[in-house]
């Protein structure tokens, strides 16, 4: 049972491209896997409404930050605004700030 989707803002594309072909599809995997499961390990929020996504591969933590859009009752869809390479165990309130930003213009623009 998928318990919901994630669509990427362009941001969240264009930090993917940076990534080699492994780590992408290392990424998108564990994303499939948090649609399915709910894994708190895979995806888990922050705050402000702000998740993310964590990925652990090859000894980079690589985390994409996302907020939920269930506007639309049928299709609940989890929108990654952004990642980065994290080097310490906190997320940077300057990460959670970009993504509130990023989830503003959305829901603006929508």
């Amino acid at each position: 049972m998928r318990f919901f989707n994630t669509v990427f803002l362009k941001e969240a594309d264009d930090f993917l491209a940076t990534l080699d072909q492994k780590t992408v599809l290392k990424v998108l995997f564990n994303i499939e896997l948090a649609e399915h499961s709910k894994d708190r390990r895979l995806f888990k929020k922050l705050r402000d409404d702000i998740w993310e996504f964590r990925t652990l591969f090859r000894g980079s933590q690589i985390r994409l930050l996302a907020f939920w859009d269930s506007r639309d009752k049928l299709d609940t869809l989890v929108v990654a605004t952004h990642g980065f390479v994290k080097k310490t165990s906190k997320v940077s309130n300057q990460e959670i700030d970009k993504a509130i930003a990023l989830k503003n213009k959305y829901f603006e623009m929508s």
